[in-house]
């Protein structure tokens, strides 16, 4: 399988300059970067951003540059049209239509290139649309969830009357990691997958991480920088 990496990141965002904040004395965008270069498998880089400082410094490791267009770097941007307008620019200016495409996220440094390489193995099934890490989580199990009606708390569907409170009784709940996604590249274009993310595919295979963090407040800065000082990225 033709099998190549695209870095997702934009200047715009709730945290200023989120995406180019350092920490232990590197950008953040470049640890998910790198640990996709440690994978020998992947033929080749991109970096989709409307940031000069991204798109410059991920050049000089070997990820060739995609300008986003204003359009697509606004705050409700969808990460469909990103990686769609990604592979377009792919297949037209360097004659390439990956077979599976590696996101990964900009403001995410908690990633391993072995969980990479893992996913990778579990996407070449005929049968697999798409390879995501996922945490474990029945504290915000979807049966404990609200929201507000009318100034009420209410539930967003209806529970079977003998439901436990106690999360331990409920069935395991799973919530997508923001740190890299592995999909074959046609369920992109298809979108006909399980919502919201269609673009991954009817067949998604869960890949249980213990702990991931994407930087939204400058509270997550720290948690990510015990991360990689207690964590081994390769």
């Amino acid at each position: 399988m033709k099998i190549y990496s695209l870095l997702t990141g934009k200047k715009n965002s709730t945290l200023k300059n989120k995406n180019i904040i350092k920490i232990l004395n590197q950008r953040i965008f470049l640890y998910p970067a790198k640990a996709a270069l440690s994978v020998k498998n992947i033929k080749g880089h991109f970096t989709s951003s409307d940031s000069n400082i991204m798109l410059k410094e991920t050049l000089k490791i070997g990820f060739n540059p995609i300008k986003r267009p204003k359009i697509l770097s606004k705050k409700n941007s969808k990460h469909r049209d990103v990686l769609l307008h990604s592979l377009k620019i792919i297949k037209l200016k360097y004659k390439i239509e990956p077979d599976v495409l590696i996101v990964l996220l900009a403001n995410s440094p908690t990633i391993k290139s072995k969980w990479i390489k893992d996913c990778l193995k579990m996407i070449r099934n005929k049968n697999v649309d798409a390879v995501v890490p996922v945490l474990r989580n029945n504290d915000h199990h979807p049966i404990r969830a609200k929201q507000i009606k009318n100034g009420f708390l209410t539930s967003f569907f209806k529970i079977k009357k003998n439901t436990s409170t106690n999360r331990q009784d409920l069935t395991p709940s799973f919530f997508l990691a923001h740190n890299f996604w592995v999909i074959k590249t046609k369920n992109i274009y298809k979108n006909n997958g399980h919502l919201p993310w269609a673009f991954m595919g009817k067949n998604v295979v869960p890949f249980e991480i213990k702990e991931s963090i994407d930087i939204h407040e400058l509270n997550d800065v720290d948690r990510c920088r015990k991360w990689l000082s207690t964590n081994n990225t390769k």
